[in-house]
């Protein structure tokens, strides 16, 4: 009986050992008809795309006030939001750096008036003073033109109303009283002076204006053709220079690109497909045709409306961007290692060595 055992298991351990022998010789056998090397395969994206010139347009207005040859100082920031009536940007008063001068020698005298009295140590003044401390040690962290005016314009309130309470009490008061009303004159000529221009919506505020805002505008893209884009003479890639003497709103809701495409896909291509754009930085926007306009049998006039990052875009009018009309994402299989037998395609994996064939219908 146990010997019978035993012949069993010998017989088990044959018909296994043959199992895989013959599993084995079937592997080295595919390998020997069809020698492929060994591919790492790895997560990757397939795109169907085309690199275009675009034409960026933008529903922006235009804000410039009278005094615009004085000169002009930013309220709100390059791409900075701001709402409907807000200023955002005001000229030179007349005389502005004279009277400036006047009033900064004023505040010196003044200054040197409080220094000299001991009799204004008062619990206010010392608040005062605190107050006027923290804000300058905060000015040399600030690097931003707009906010570090806006400092300066608080400190000089906080240095006038210590000045005030300075006049009730002390023994000079009237001779700082004086200092006093004359600085509040210069600095009446000098708010009065002032031309401070609103924002007539609300959106992002931009000094780049290069007198295409009425030319490059949503309201016209039925009258867009290649020609008249190509006659613009933009150069691609350049930064529109900042102006001197007016500013812009932008919608900061949707911005608009108008590219020309002979490509098989815009032949296909319908209104409200989506698609994507990638811009110079590498960032993908998700995109929707709004607009196809056919110049010929070969040339597409495409209005792509974008509704992200539409900052990146206000430097530029004319840029190069690549149109991804499908992508999709999967495992990346080298051509060399698919192989073609009886009108079939497949590849041999190999996990742990062991070896397993996908086969796709070609």
């Amino acid at each position: 009986m146990k010997k019978e055992n035993q012949n069993k298991k010998k017989v088990i351990i044959y018909i296994a050992l043959t199992a895989i022998l013959i599993y084995v010789a079937y592997a080295i056998y595919l390998l020997v008809k069809q020698p492929t090397n060994v591919f790492t395969i790895e997560e990757g994206k397939l795109y169907q795309e085309e690199t275009d010139i675009g034409y960026v347009i933008r529903s922006e207005t235009v804000v410039k006030g009278e005094n615009y040859k004085n000169g002009m100082v930013p309220i709100k920031s390059e791409g900075e939001r701001a709402g409907k009536n807000e200023n955002i940007f005001r000229y030179y008063s007349t005389n502005e750096e004279n009277l400036k001068k006047k009033i900064e020698d004023l505040d010196i005298k003044i200054q040197e008036v409080m220094l000299n009295d001991n009799s204004l140590l008062t619990s206010d003044m010392k608040l005062l003073e605190n107050q006027i401390d923290e804000k300058i040690a905060d000015i040399n962290k600030i690097t931003d033109s707009t906010k570090l005016a806006e400092y300066k314009k608080e400190i000089n309130k906080l240095v006038t109303k210590k000045a005030q309470i300075a006049g009730t009490s002390s023994p000079k008061g009237s001779y700082l009283n004086q200092l006093i009303e004359e600085r509040k004159k210069y600095e009446s000529q000098l708010n009065s002076g002032a031309e401070y221009v609103k924002a007539p919506t609300s959106g992002i505020v931009s000094y780049k204006v290069d007198g295409l805002e009425e030319v490059l505008t949503p309201n016209n893209f039925s009258s867009l053709s290649k020609e008249y884009l190509e006659n613009l003479d933009l150069k691609t890639g350049k930064i529109v220079a900042t102006n001197e003497e007016s500013g812009k709103v932008i919608d900061n809701f949707s911005c608009y690109i108008a590219t020309i495409s002979s490509s098989e896909e815009v032949k296909e291509a319908q209104i409200g497909q989506k698609v994507k754009v990638r811009l110079s930085s590498n960032v993908e926007i998700p995109a929707e045709i709004t607009n196809l306009i056919k110049e010929n049998d070969d040339d597409y006039v495409i209005i792509l409306k974008i509704e992200k990052q539409i900052e990146e875009l206000i430097n530029y009018r004319k840029i190069s961007f690549d149109l991804i009309w499908w992508d999709d994402s999967g495992l990346k299989v080298p051509n060399q290692a698919i192989i073609n037998q009886d009108e079939l395609n497949y590849v041999v994996r190999n996990r742990a060595r062991i070896f397993k064939q996908n086969i796709s219908k070609s």
